[in-house]
């Protein structure tokens, strides 16, 4: 699946995971970045206690259980009732490591009572004594399922019986999980699935449409603009904003091991330097984009194609740091948690995006230049939009800002020794994919404008089973970093389940809309015939594309990425882009042997990751080598 023009997704995709091992280690450089601001910091900066001292003594009976893996993994290891749906790494520095929110606290008290509600390990909420669950578990210890007597059943006039104060929720979960009595079932997995990938989805769609707008109102302008549009789009990636996503990856680790120490300042103060090094890096990336129409002229022997891409680049530069402010913005939410926060910024910046994009472009009649303007304004708005929320719409967005500070641009070492990987992995498999345009390019202009568009909606369809993947993985990583294997198995099951429902959807959308899809994108009725033809192959590799994310995301969740990345390698570098060109250049295919390459390395990926994963893996050892991550955290 090629990854679409500044889509999200590049910063969690496990094809990269694997050179990370040969790189700094993400835990030690975060510890040592956090101590020396530490150190360095006054109490009333860096110091940040609980709002009430009522909840100290409910805090210690709900920390986590496990701490995040020690492979830059993007997710988290907290109990199976706690789990934030999002690119959001957990590594819990030493101190103060086990201090919750009062609403992730209140959060984790009620998924765990619902949990042990569920398994008959305490009484129904209702006093009636109708259990309220969506399955039946008889009581532990009962025979024959005949309900077990009264320390158990406790006070039937009271909710649960009396058995929901937090102390005691928490000691009878740790009984339960140690007695293997905590089971799960395929409906309340698919729940939580649903609950976690639904705004995730949203979420996704709704930026990647900044792209798609553009391509779609310069599509209909012509074939040249719409290659160009492609061209451009791919060019600022690999030089732009791609470096911008991967280097702020850091704050995955720096942000939420500051959030979780209880050091709520730093989260600030971190967020602070990555964006005054992004914005360093304008410049050099700037530079780049100013020549581009030069530097493309050689390489690409479409010269009106060249040029009109460079032209965009120009343009759009203009919205460069307003996009590195709020990639680094969002890292600073979601490291509170606030997982909600870009898609409300979304909410209204897409849509006005394509409507910015008619206006300049049709209605004021600016032509090509008017998509680049529209989306430097829009880029520019994001971060804005993120400052709204969090100052005036966030009741705890505030609390981790430490006003502007000298500080920003000190102990710049750690960060970026951190941030290093996060570029290589970035880049490593958006090359990778990004290159096929190039290669299109050689084909014609009508055969880029084709490319533009097969690669836009193929990666639009990938918007809804990465979320997917990462929900998925979320959610077997809580699992497994609460010992609960059997449950893991089980969310495991259930996501393959909900990833073959995705991929069937997608196939059958795009089969049935092969000859309607085009023309959303263009009105030449050349590269509408091209698209019609290669979509059906575009759609046969759908449900592949679906399984495989979905198999990187448990890999994710079960501190397995290293084997998703070996695997993603291979397939990618080995096998998909020699057969691509081979097919493409030398048994003359054009456009249909580019994509051959794909489909097939997508097809080997699902294989070969879907065995692993129910023939070889062991998921206990997952357990036990979550336990053994938590301790040398700890």
């Amino acid at each position: 699946m090629p990854t679409p023009p500044r889509a999200i997704q590049v910063t969690t995709r496990t094809a990269r995971r694997s050179i990370a091992n040969s790189l700094p280690n993400a835990s030690e450089l975060a510890q040592a970045s956090l101590e020396r601001d530490l150190e360095e910091a006054s109490d009333d900066e860096a110091a940040e206690t609980e709002e009430d001292d009522d909840d100290d003594d409910e805090t210690d009976t709900l920390r986590p259980s496990v701490s995040a893996p020690n492979h830059g993994f993007v997710g988290s290891y907290r109990r199976p009732s706690f789990a934030g749906a999002g690119t959001r790494g957990i590594i819990y520095g030493r101190g103060n490591y086990d201090k919750l929110t009062k609403e992730e606290r209140q959060r984790a008290l009620e998924e765990e009572r619902s949990l042990l509600r569920d398994n008959r390990l305490i009484p129904p909420k209702h006093p009636d004594g109708t259990p309220k669950t969506m399955f039946h578990i008889p009581f532990a210890g009962d025979q024959d399922g005949q309900a077990e007597t009264a320390p158990l059943l406790g006070d039937p006039s009271l909710p649960y019986g009396g058995h929901d104060d937090p102390k005691q929720i928490n000691q009878k979960w740790n009984e339960a999980v140690e007695a293997g009595k905590i089971q799960t079932t395929w409906q309340r997995e698919a729940k939580v699935l649903a609950k976690y990938s639904l705004p995730l989805m949203a979420t996704f769609l709704l930026q990647y449409s900044l792209t798609v707008a553009s391509i779609f109102t310069l599509g209909h302008l012509g074939t040249v603009e719409l290659g160009a549009v492609s061209l451009a789009s791919m060019t600022a990636n690999i030089t732009g904003y791609a470096i911008y996503q991967g280097l702020a990856t850091s704050l995955d680790t720096l942000c939420a091991q500051a959030y979780g120490s209880g050091r709520k300042k730093l989260v600030g103060l971190q967020m602070q330097r990555m964006t005054w090094f992004l914005w360093l890096l304008t410049i050099p990336i700037g530079i780049i984009w100013l020549l581009a129409d030069k530097i493309l002229a050689i390489i690409v022997p479409e010269k009106e194609v060249a040029h009109l891409a460079g032209l965009y680049l120009k343009i759009v530069l203009a919205g460069a740091p307003g996009y590195a402010a709020f990639e680094a913005g969002k890292r600073y939410v979601q490291a509170q948690g606030l997982f909600s926060a870009s898609l409300y910024v979304l909410i209204f910046c897409a849509p006005f995006n394509a409507f910015m994009n008619w206006l300049l472009v049709w209605h004021l009649k600016l032509g090509f230049a008017g998509a680049p303007i529209a989306v430097a304004i829009t880029d520019n708005l994001l971060p804005l939009g993120l400052f709204i929320y969090v100052r005036f719409f966030s009741k705890s967005g505030m609390s981790c800002w430490n006003g502007f500070t000298r500080k920003a641009f000190s102990n710049w070492m750690p960060m970026i020794k951190l941030a290093l990987p996060g570029v290589v992995m970035v880049e490593a498999e958006m090359i990778a994919f990004e290159i096929l345009t190039f290669a299109a390019s050689f084909f014609g202009t009508t055969a880029l404008a084709a490319q533009s568009v097969l690669a836009t909606v193929s990666s639009t369809t990938y918007q809804i089973p990465f979320p997917l993947s990462i929900a998925g993985s979320t959610r077997v990583a809580n699992l497994i970093g609460a010992t609960l294997a059997d449950a893991a198995r089980v969310a495991t099951r259930v996501t393959f389940t909900a990833a073959v429902i995705v991929g069937i959807f997608n196939v059958t959308l795009l089969s049935a809309l092969k000859d309607h899809i085009p023309r959303l994108f263009t009105s030449d009725d050349e590269v509408v015939e091209i698209v019609s033809q290669i979509l059906p192959l575009c759609a046969a590799f759908q449900l592949f594309d679906a399984l495989a994310a979905c198999a990187n995301g448990i890999l994710r969740g079960l501190g397995q990425q290293e084997v998703g990345g070996y695997v993603q390698l291979f397939c990618y570098y080995v096998i998909a882009m020699p057969l691509s060109f081979g097919t493409a250049f030398g048994a003359h295919w054009g456009l249909w042997g580019l994509w051959t390459g794909v489909a097939l390395a997508l097809g080997i990926v699902a294989a070969i990751e879907f065995t692993y994963l129910y023939g070889f893996l062991d998921w206990n050892i997952c357990v036990e080598e979550a336990k053994e991550r938590n301790l040398a955290d700890a």
